[in-house]
């Protein structure tokens, strides 16, 4: 039975949630604000993290980036009333795998964590490569030429999916599909703006480049020109 830590100071809303989440076969355990999610989850193990960002005693976001310190596979869903672009990079930088919008169909957010804790299985192998990059599995770690490269956890997801996907034409639907767990909004420029990030981390010192824009159509992770 898969165990999720809920942070949410509405005690209604976590009631139903807990309730909803218990009889579709999880455990739920609640916190009501950043020290208390940090208790639980310092002396209990869990499966998947699910917060709210704004906290009674402070922001979900720093939460977020205290948790991803002391353990980097946690799977964490973030929940918040805030929509915006920046918003939602501050949320995934802070190390979140994923953001839902308040508010949101139950059935959303059962779905979206059923997909966190799949994709959270140990990977079978320890290595990926592909031309002269490398990706250890394991350490989630990225290395191109032999030098590393300093990944955010969002940073090293869209990587690797780019990796898996490789000589493939990816659509900005698709990547915010497999990687975010959300649908692309057309109002909003998060998913460029993370491949802009993830170039100057993986293409600038180099000559060869391998993340491509097909225009009209998405991105390619490519050596061949």
């Amino acid at each position: 039975m898969p165990k999720i830590l809920f942070i949410e100071d509405e005690t209604r809303v976590a009631q139903l949630l807990k309730r909803g989440l218990e009889e579709s076969g999880h455990s739920v355990t609640i916190a009501e604000n950043v020290s208390s999610g940090l208790f639980a989850f310092e002396n209990e193990p869990f499966d998947i993290i699910v917060s709210d960002v704004m906290l009674p005693d402070g922001s979900g976001f720093e939460l977020c980036r205290t948790i991803r310190e002391r353990n980097e596979r946690i799977p964490i869903l973030m929940l918040t009333a805030l929509g915006t672009t920046d918003d939602k990079l501050e949320g995934f930088d802070s190390g979140a795998d994923d953001y839902m919008v308040k508010p949101f169909d139950f059935r959303e957010l059962e779905a979206r964590i059923n997909t966190l804790l799949k994709r959270s299985v140990v990977a079978p192998t320890d290595k990926i490569e592909y031309a002269d990059l490398r990706i250890d599995l394991r350490t989630k770690l990225a290395f191109r030429g032999g030098q590393p490269l300093p990944l955010t956890p969002k940073e090293y997801n869209l990587l690797l999916f780019f990796v898996q996907n490789a000589d493939q034409i990816l659509s900005r639907t698709e990547i915010a599909a497999k990687v975010w767990s959300t649908h692309f909004d057309t109002g909003t420029n998060f998913i460029d703006v993370y491949i802009n990030y993830l170039r100057k981390k993986v293409d600038k010192n180099f000559d060869v480049k391998l993340i491509h824009t097909r225009p009209g159509m998405g991105f390619i992770f490519t050596d061949k020109h």
